[in-house]
């Protein structure tokens, strides 16, 4: 007898807890219908950015990048997995930006969560031709060294050939923000006013932008920069910049001595005074040439996540490209 009562105690208290513990997995799933919120997970601060600005009070948006993170070697948690399986939406750059991906989506394939690739059908900047251009001065028999040094470096994060840091242009920002907000009308088409009048004023924002890079360059004294890392592309595309880049696409494609012997000496030719490392990543072969060239360094956030100074002043993609801007001012003076 008593060892019926202890057992029905034991099972009581075993109910209980397993009660407790499933309440407290099902919570994100409780919020979301009670808020009735989207929950969208992305991976570049911009999308996210970008989704919370066209959802509104519709979304809760986050990105799977801790604050001050290096993308090119993050690798998702099984905690980040099963927050990404329970969301509405999964918004990521693709075209090899993000190493992980594929296999998230491999994983998670009978999962209800939408996956949305935000340059899907967009043409992006073929990373050869950002190396061509960095390195033009160098002779054929420099390039062929240049390409083989960085065969070698390539791992699972490469970007492989293609330049993904495409939301630093406003103009194909505007595009991505289409497609973000084409999504979220798909999954909450009751919304679908909001969500196209908040892109209207993404829109707008981002077309001012573009105004004023254009400015910048037409004002510009010179059109070269020295950057640590070379993502800046997008720049040179549109607005005609000039980038002379220590490191390749990754930060952690290094150049060989014959390179940064070049690049040292390109830097004296061009009397460029002034290094742009990034929030992010600090190089130190981008050190050796800020020393030999006795340069002043300067900031180029690439946004690629947010550090904890961004987020305990709440700037936000364009308040950050507004402090780009400013930088590159002094740099081109």
């Amino acid at each position: 007898m008593r060892l019926n009562i202890i057992l029905s105690i034991i099972l009581t208290i075993t109910l209980t807890l397993f009660g407790c513990n499933k309440q407290e997995q099902l919570a994100p799933s409780t919020t979301e219908k009670t808020n009735n919120k989207l929950i969208i997970y992305t991976t570049v601060y911009p999308l996210q950015d970008f989704a919370q600005k066209i959802g509104g009070e519709h979304v809760q948006v986050e990105s799977v990048y801790p604050p001050g993170v290096d993308v090119h070697t993050y690798e998702p948690t099984a905690k980040t997995m099963q927050q990404i399986a329970d969301a509405d939406a999964f918004i990521y750059i693709g075209q090899g930006m993000e190493g992980f991906v594929e296999r998230i989506v491999k994983t998670l394939e009978n999962e209800r969560v939408k996956f949305m690739e935000a340059t899907a059908g967009m043409d992006l900047l073929r990373s050869n031709h950002t190396h061509e251009d960095e390195h033009a001065h160098e002779n054929e028999h420099a390039h062929e060294d240049e390409h083989a040094h960085e065969d070698e470096q390539k791992d699972e994060h490469d970007h492989g050939n293609v330049d993904p840091h495409i939301w630093l242009d406003p103009i194909y920002s505007i595009q991505m923000a289409e497609t973000i907000k084409q999504t979220l009308i798909e999954l909450k088409p009751e919304a679908k006013q909001d969500f196209e009048q908040n892109f209207a004023s993404l829109k707008q924002q981002l077309e001012q932008l573009d105004s004023q890079f254009q400015q910048l360059i037409k004002d510009a004294k010179t059109k070269e920069i020295l950057v640590a890392h070379a993502a800046y592309g997008y720049w040179e595309k549109r607005y005609g910049l000039k980038q002379i880049s220590v490191t390749g696409l990754s930060p952690t494609n290094e150049p060989s001595q014959k390179q940064l012997a070049s690049i040292i000496q390109t830097a004296k030719e061009h009397d460029i005074r002034y290094i742009f490392f990034e929030q992010n990543v600090t190089s130190k072969i981008a050190e050796v040439v800020k020393n030999e060239i006795g340069a002043d360094v300067l900031i180029l956030h690439n946004l690629e996540a947010r550090t904890n100074n961004d987020i305990a002043n709440n700037k936000d993609y364009f308040a950050i490209m507004n402090d780009n801007i400013s930088a590159l001012k002094k740099a081109l003076q």
